[in-house]
């Protein structure tokens, strides 16, 4: 393995409602096709909530609050190191998502379902580590 040239700091939007979490289904880059938390990469100037709440607009056209960070994962391959802080939001308006930018496809999952999606490596854990769901079907 190479070493990757840069850190790169991201952001995720853990979205729960009514027993459903947002996903979304990426489009472009190394996870296409697979699902995630809406989310992408901070940039310059922008604070970690900005951050947030624009990709989750960004992503699915749903507009929330940031809250609390929920916790962190690192993602490390041969050209990037991406670290992510994923942050608990609450919905102003549980609208139907429509997928955009880098996007592919957007759902409202529910929780029983979500673990007969194709996840991005790590993800089903990292649902389980924070409380999310109890376990992976």
């Amino acid at each position: 393995m190479t070493t990757p040239t840069a850190v790169e700091l991201c952001v995720g939007a853990l979205v729960v409602d009514d027993g459903r979490l947002l996903l979304v289904r990426r489009g472009h880059g190394p996870a296409a096709g697979e699902w995630s938390v809406p989310g992408g990469r901070v940039e310059p100037g922008e604070t970690l909530p900005e951050a947030v709440l624009r990709e989750l607009a960004e992503e699915t056209g749903v507009q929330g609050l940031c809250g609390d960070l929920a916790g962190w994962v690192e993602r490390i391959d041969d050209d990037r190191h991406f670290v992510i802080l994923d942050f608990w939001v609450t919905t102003l308006d549980p609208i139907e998502p429509v997928p955009g930018d880098d996007a592919a496809e957007a759902e409202w999952v529910g929780l029983s379902e979500v673990g007969e999606r194709r996840l991005v490596d790590g993800l089903g854990q990292f649902l389980i580590d924070v409380g999310v769901l109890d376990r992976l079907l």
